[in-house]
Order: structure tokens, then sequence, then C-alpha cells
């Protein structure tokens, strides 16, 4: 199998053309990255583009939805909750769904939270997350169309960490790394195994007071934050919403 990526310079959102070899057959994932180096790896590798897989509906992942579909006449898939929120989905794919493209066989996993719809697609050791768990941090439960931080937690720690430690991460965002990595060293899995302890530390987010619970590194050379407001509700907010001391 073939993984090439290309990333999105100021969103930092990345885009995959995945080829069972090269002269075969090939999908895309997400395509918020541009298009170009893409289009260049399709064309080298002589692979036939068929199909582009949506984690789901965010701005910053279906930028190029258009030059895919006029380029190579893909279909465009991703899970119902989403497709009802663009205008250029072919057809959907439900929870469990596995996509046959050639010699690829993609198993499409739920993975609520971020957003109400967000699937993760695992194909032959690797899992394409969108924007559910990034290398050292996870996603936000802030965003247009997500739900809870519950369902983000779930979706990580009873999903994707059940999967095989050396399954390699292609997030949505930046970097890759492995789930043995994340189990290993994010300080949100870390804290929700219990292995490290909640901070106190009171703050002020959007203006409201709460518990700042968790500040680590975000994938963009920010900062998430982990809070609780003191209704006792958890929540996860980017840094910048965040003001402490």
């Amino acid at each position: 199998m073939i993984i090439e990526r290309s990333m999105h310079p100021d969103w930092l959102s990345n885009a995959y053309l995945v080829a069972d070899r090269e002269g075969g057959t090939a999908v895309v994932i997400d395509s918020g990255g541009p298009s170009g180096d893409l289009l260049a790896a399709a064309e080298r590798l002589g692979v036939d583009v068929q199909l582009l897989l949506l984690t789901h509906h965010h701005a910053d992942h279906v930028a190029e939805n258009s030059v895919w579909k006029e380029r190579h006449g893909v279909e465009i898939l991703t899970h119902p909750l989403e497709a009802d929120l663009l205008e250029d989905v072919d057809r959907t794919i439900e929870a469990g769904e596995i996509v046959e493209a050639g010699g690829l066989a993609i198993d499409s996993v739920l993975t609520p939270g971020h957003t109400a719809g967000m699937l993760n697609f695992i194909v032959d050791g690797n899992v394409f997350t969108g924007d559910t768990l990034f290398k050292g941090s996870v996603g936000g439960v802030r965003a247009p169309g997500s739900t809870s931080f519950a369902d983000l937690k779930r979706s990580i720690m009873e999903v994707l960490m059940a999967l095989p430690k050396d399954t390699r991460v292609h997030p949505g965002h930046t970097d890759p790394t492995t789930i043995a990595a994340e189990w290993e060293g994010n300080a949100f899995v870390r804290l929700w195994r219990g292995i490290d302890d909640e901070s106190s530390e009171r703050c002020r987010v959007f203006e409201d007071e709460a518990t700042l619970v968790l500040w680590a590194p975000d994938y963009d050379g920010g900062y998430k934050a982990w809070v609780r407001w003191d209704d006792g509700a958890d929540d996860i907010v980017p840094g910048s919403a965040v003001t402490r001391g």
C-alpha cells in the first residue's frame, strides 16, 4: 500500500492519497490539503483515483472536493450526519461499513466528539483519524457540529486506543504518529488512563470561571485545554480561549 500526504500551509490540514499499488487503484481521504502534489503523485504512480472519503464536513477538510471531482470523477462519500451539511456528497457510509476500491478494503469507524458523524478510516495497519486524535493532542468539542467531551473520550479510549499498538495514525492535521506513541505520551490519554494527575488551577474560559484540568501542546504550536466548568461538566477548548493566572 502507498500513502502520500499533502498539508495546507495555513490550516495545517492533511489530504491523503492511498493506493493499493503502483498502477492500481487509489482513494483520497479528505481534501483540505493542496491537491497539486497529490494529483502529481497519482499521475506518477499511474493509479485510478476512484473515491474521496471525508472524515467530516469542516471546510479545512473538504476545500478541494471539486478539484478531485473534476480531475478524476471521484465519488464523494461520508457519514449521513456529515453529508447533511455538504452539497456534493454522492453516497453515504454507515459506521462499520467496509469500503472497497481495487485491493483496498477500508473499515469505516464512527468516532463522534469533534463532530457527530466523524468517521475514521482503517486500512492495512493504518488509521486516518480526522480531527479525533492528533500527534500529542486531541480534537476539541467546541467546533460547529461537535457533540460532547464524553463522546470524544469514548471515541479515543474505547475505539482508537483499542487498535493494535503498532497501528500507524494519520491525523487530519500535521504529523503522523502511532497508537503506541499516543498511549504512552499523549497528555489527554495519560490523564484518562489515570497515569497523571489533574490540575486544580483556576482560570477564565470565554469569560466564565473554570478549573484548568490540563494544559497541553496542540498540533499547531499553540495549546489545547481540558477545562471543568463550575457545574462539573468537562470541555476541551483552544488554549486561546483560556486566561490563566
